[in-house]
């Protein structure tokens, strides 16, 4: 895909699965569950949806998935079904290698957005997996990380991000920055206080990615609010904000997380918000073309 003269990929890392009802809160299961079907756990799934963005001067990753130096226990606890390494899909989506990669960016670092950063070589110590690339991160959610709060304490592990400041890769940046024209990333308070959005503006067309305030389509109604979020009231009114501004202005909507359509459109029906596929949205157009006498 090409917004503007930007190349654009998704990634996918690997399938996992996580507790259905810490997804989406205070949402009973008999509802949750008709969109999103828990195995005997009660687990549901999810997959790592990573952004490959290419410019005329550099080759960008945004997010690096869960990576891939878990033990069999953790595997299992996670359901963790990984057909191929992240570095193996990049080469095999867009003919890049993990190499080429000149800059990666990590809207946080909880493990499941930063665990690809780094890798365990043939002696087993942590180290880059993208050996040539700068890693962005907030300065105000690396210093999170390193003093977590209680409640997402476990998402943090250190070997996803110390290894890349021993090795001088590692660039802590403002709340708001631009990592290339026109690719910007958002501080928005909701899952913790300083999690990142992406915004991509290429084009005349906008990409928004909403990293963990609306990981999956079924978290697009404003009260589907996961459960794992530290400030719920803020993920609501952020979401109250950007999606309706997503629909009217037409933006590419990217939810990390979803394990089946992870780019989007949102629309508004009755004062409600659901995301669509392209297809969808499309037909829709074409029989209002139609219907005005234009052809489809």
């Amino acid at each position: 895909m090409w917004l503007g003269d930007y190349r654009v990929e998704i990634i996918p890392d690997t399938e996992f699965r996580l507790d259905g009802g810490a997804m989406f809160g205070v949402v009973p299961r008999a509802l949750w569950s008709k969109v999103s079907a828990p195995d005997e756990q009660n687990r549901i799934r999810l997959n790592c949806n990573c952004l490959f963005i290419e410019t005329l001067s550099e080759r960008i990753l945004i997010e690096t998935g869960v990576g891939d130096k878990w033990s069999e226990k953790q595997e299992a606890m996670y359901g963790i079904t990984r057909e191929r390494s992240l570095s193996e899909s990049l080469k095999a989506l867009t003919g890049t290698s993990a190499e080429e990669i000149s800059i990666v960016v990590n809207t946080h670092l909880h493990f499941d957005h930063a665990g690809g950063n780094t890798k365990l070589d043939e002696g087993g110590k942590f180290v880059p997996t993208f050996p040539n690339a700068r890693y962005f991160v907030s300065r105000a959610e690396f210093e999170h990380a390193e003093n977590p709060h209680e409640r997402d304490r476990a998402s943090y592990l250190t070997e996803n991000w110390r290894p890349l400041q021993e090795s001088g890769q590692l660039e802590l940046k403002e709340a708001d920055y631009e990592v290339v024209p026109g690719l910007h990333m958002e501080t928005i308070a909701g899952h913790s206080r300083t999690m990142q959005c992406v915004r991509l503006e290429r084009g005349g067309r906008t990409l928004f990615s909403f990293a963990d305030l609306v990981p999956m389509r079924a978290h697009v109604p404003f009260a589907w609010i996961m459960g794992y979020d530290l400030y719920p009231v803020e993920t609501l009114e952020a979401k109250k904000r950007l999606l309706p501004q997503a629909a009217r202005e037409d933006w590419l909507c990217f939810f990390y997380h979803d394990a089946d359509v992870p780019l989007c459109r949102v629309v508004e029906e009755d004062g409600k918000f659901r995301a669509v596929g392209f297809e969808e949205k499309q037909d829709g157009r074409n029989a209002r073309r139609r219907a005005r006498g234009f052809p489809a």
